[in-house]
């Protein structure tokens, strides 16, 4: 399908494309980057649906909980819990020899945004199939990873590969990653407006990128419509319509001083073991294994951290914690203790170089949260707090828009996930203090801070260095000038002299213009003052080299006089800039080669 797809594609060619207006071109490129999305989601989807039914339902005999929009099955069961430990690592294995075999930057769930930055938006053909597969795998057999971020990565290669294939500038092509990774969270996860703003946020810690929101808009809405044909429209947790309660406004203020805290634990913790995982001599083909041993053995006690993990916060939103496998503890020790359990179980299956996605086990972990809130509030305030339902809604998205570093996008997906406004206020109390509390720690290490801070800006906003070099950090200025009484002989043998084409023109210290050797070549007699321009620009001593540098350009000249006052000071050549500005850049240590 897809490759016929790129088939129709190579007929519209570059030039039809930058033919049309902006809005114009990039409706046509949203709508394509939003039919792949789509497609690209579903059979994700599909595909994980697939492996979940071979690896848990066939070999395990395991029965998971399903989210209202997937079915609302609510029962847990395992035939074989003994072979739980097996699944996992045999998923994560076989999915390690497909990644590092064929494609190794679909490990983990930041190469998109690392390559919106770092890599002009380059993104090979085939990571998206391979992410598909090996993701599949990974989360189909119980590993702790969601399908969104997955499909966020395939959703950007294959508008890399669209890029490639319409031969689109290396700003486009960054755009097309940007729209891809919304497009492909908006799509799977039934929220095309937050999607279309993630597009814009998750590149930066505390930025926008508002080029990509029209197109991303466009992408997202497309993607859904075709994903929803297939799946349904359903919010993925249902209708949430009880209505909102101001008085617990506080309540919600302090789950996002909590959220905020384990929004710092989690990226903490997970780099931590992905720099250990790195650092580890061992075959990295073993690694995605090893780190599932660890997952496979909790499972035995939490299986609640296996694949997404949905099913078990829909549980959480219907109260139904009767439905907990607890073997025998505390359904609260259960619950306390699962936000800790599935960092970790994420930490080991994703930062060991599995390949899944992070946004799952943030909303997962979120919900739990805000469960554990709801409780406490829920037994000192029993009538203010009657269910915990919205604590559950509000947690998952006020911690994952902590963690992820964008708060705008996930109040938005808070309508979208619960098909109201009801939570809106809550949320938006919640995830702006947790965002405010995790500072700058952030699950996506490729995420920069601002625009200003990305490679991709960098023409733009980064101060020139010769903006800051004064004309008086040339040392000394050359005195290279004539009396505008000399003979036009002289002239000539002056600039010969010094490897010019004119001079400047000076009498008793006062500058007067210029003389061009283009006017004089061809005469041997007549003064200077005969053939002097006059109203030559010039520069002083205090301005920059920039402005030195613009004048030359712009006089098609290879020096500019410095004037101060009407007094002839001397001349500065492009060389003496060159000069300066090499030295600059070997003082900061860059090199004059790779600077360019």
């Amino acid at each position: 399908m897809f490759f016929n797809i790129f088939k129709k594609l190579k007929k519209i060619t570059t030039k039809r494309i930058s033919g049309f207006s902006y809005f114009g071109k990039w409706l046509i490129l949203g709508i394509i980057i939003g039919v792949l999305s789509g497609f690209a989601a579903t059979l994700l989807y599909y595909s994980v649906e697939i492996s979940e039914k071979f690896f848990l339902g066939y070999l395990l005999g395991m029965n998971i909980p399903h989210t209202i929009s997937d079915g609302g099955i609510l029962n847990y069961s395992v035939d074989r819990i003994y072979l739980i430990p097996i699944v996992v690592i045999a998923g994560a294995f076989i999915s390690s020899l497909l990644v590092y075999k064929f494609a190794p930057e679909t490990e983990g769930d930041s190469k998109a945004i690392e390559a919106y930055h770092q890599k002009q938006g380059k993104i090979r053909w085939r990571v998206a199939p391979i992410k598909l597969i090996a993701s599949a795998l990974v989360i189909g057999s119980g590993g702790s990873a969601g399908r969104e971020g997955p499909s966020s990565q395939i959703s950007a290669g294959l508008g890399a590969m669209v890029a490639d294939i319409l031969k689109l500038n290396s700003e486009d092509r960054r755009k097309m990653v940007a729209i891809g990774i919304g497009a492909g969270i908006g799509t799977i996860f039934k929220s095309p407006i937050a999607g279309a703003l993630i597009s814009a946020e998750i590149l930066y810690k505390r930025d926008f990128e508002p080029d990509v929101i029209y197109p991303a808009i466009v992408a997202s809405a497309t993607g859904y419509s075709i994903f929803g044909i297939f799946y349904g429209f359903t919010p993925i947790f249902g209708y949430y319509l009880a209505p909102f309660n101001p008085v617990r406004l506080p309540m919600y203020a302090v789950l996002g001083v909590v959220a905020g805290l384990m929004a710092i634990l989690y990226p903490k913790f997970f780099y931590y073991m992905q720099d250990k995982f790195s650092e580890w001599k061992v075959n990295r083909y073993f690694k995605p294994a090893i780190g599932a041993i660890a997952t496979g053995l909790i499972a035995l006690l939490f299986p609640e951290i296996m694949a997404s993990g949905y099913g078990w916060v829909q549980i959480l939103m219907d109260q139904k914690f009767d439905l907990l496998p607890t073997f025998g503890m505390p359904v609260l020790l259960v619950l306390f203790a699962i936000p800790f359990i599935k960092i970790f179980a994420t930490s080991m299956t994703v930062g060991s170089g599995g390949s899944g996605g992070l946004f799952a086990p943030g909303i997962f972990t979120g919900a739990f949260i805000g469960a554990d809130v709801g409780i406490i509030f829920h037994l000192i305030f029993p009538a203010q707090v009657p269910t915990i339902a919205p604590f559950v809604i509000v947690g998952m998205l006020a911690f994952y828009g902590a963690t992820a570093k964008i708060p705008v996008s996930v109040i938005l997906m808070v309508v979208e996930m619960t098909g109201g406004l009801q939570l809106l206020p809550a949320e938006m109390i919640a995830v702006s203090i947790s965002y405010l509390v995790s500072g700058n720690y952030t699950i996506y290490r490729a995420q920069v801070p601002t625009r200003k801070d990305s490679p991709a800006h960098a023409g733009e906003y980064n101060m020139p260095i010769l903006t800051n070099l004064k004309v008086t950090n040339i040392e000394n200025f050359r005195n290279i000038s004539i009396h505008p009484d000399a003979d036009v002989k002289e002239a000539k043998a002056l600039m010969t002299q010094n490897s010019v084409s004119s001079l400047a023109v000076s009498n008793q210290g006062h500058f007067l213009g210029a003389i061009y050797m283009y006017d004089i070549y061809q005469l041997n007699d007549g003064t200077v003052r005969t053939f002097m321009k006059t109203g030559v620009p010039s520069i002083k001593p205090n301005a920059n080299l920039e402005e030195a540098w613009e004048i030359m350009n712009t006089n098609k000249s290879t020096w500019v006089p410095v004037v101060l006052n009407g007094a002839f000071l001397g001349i500065i050549t492009m060389t003496d800039i060159l000069d300066v500005y090499k030295s600059k850049l070997k003082s900061l240590g860059i090199s004059g080669e790779s600077s360019g």
